[in-house]
């Protein structure tokens, strides 16, 4: 499983492939995807507004170079349908990709900002969509962002919200992609929530994938 980001900051994501079983490698330079079985894109900073067509009113710090980086991995997973999973930012990168567009800052950010630690709010999933089915309708999660998708490119499709409104889920209709605003990397195994549902769940769903 590729991990497009930045190595010293993917332990997290590393551990939970390991635990189910499956080898997960970050890099930024991939010369030929066909030695993976699936990309995550995980989280990490603002993005640059350039990149959906926006000027800066309300983005923190960003990486344009990791940006356009991990667009392009995930554009070579994209042609060769291949699984892709996204985690905050990288949910709101696949959105991106597809047309769609930002909140540089959400109006209830103070909900779901990192302050110190993980927040946790409760949010409802599409009826029938594949977070319904993994955790039922309403379930708690975990929150460090203070950024949000806003429209949805093209074929995407959202089915999960926080009770503010804020999108925290995601699906592509026709190609193997979902995406998650929050962090199921931090909600499974030594790492498990008493408030928030067990992220291990979304983990195994995505490498049945593939």
């Amino acid at each position: 499983m590729l991990i497009a980001g930045e190595a010293d900051k993917t332990v997290n994501y590393e551990s939970a492939m390991k635990k189910l079983g499956v080898l997960g490698e970050t890099s930024l330079h991939v010369p030929d995807i066909s030695f993976y079985d699936g990309l995550i894109l995980p989280g990490g900073g603002d993005i640059d507004p350039k990149l959906f067509g926006q000027l800066p009113c309300g983005t923190g710090f960003f990486d344009p170079v990791l940006d356009r980086l991990q667009l392009a991995i995930l554009k070579a997973f994209v042609i060769s349908h291949k699984p892709v999973l996204g985690i905050c930012k990288g949910m709101q990168l696949i959105n991106i990709y597809f047309g769609g567009d930002m909140l540089q800052h959400l109006k209830t950010s103070k909900n779901h900002a990192y302050v110190q630690k993980d927040q946790v709010h409760m949010s409802v999933a599409k009826k029938r969509s594949y977070l319904d089915r993994l955790y039922g309708e309403r379930f708690a999660v975990n929150s460090a962002h203070h950024q949000g998708v806003d429209s949805p490119g093209k074929g995407i499709e959202y089915v999960q919200f926080a009770e503010d409104g804020v999108t925290e889920g995601l699906r592509h209709r026709f190609l193997p992609i979902w995406g998650v605003q929050w962090h199921p990397e931090r909600m499974c195994f030594a790492q498990c929530r008493e408030d928030a549902v067990d992220g291990s769940l979304l983990l195994s769903f995505f490498l049945k994938t593939n």
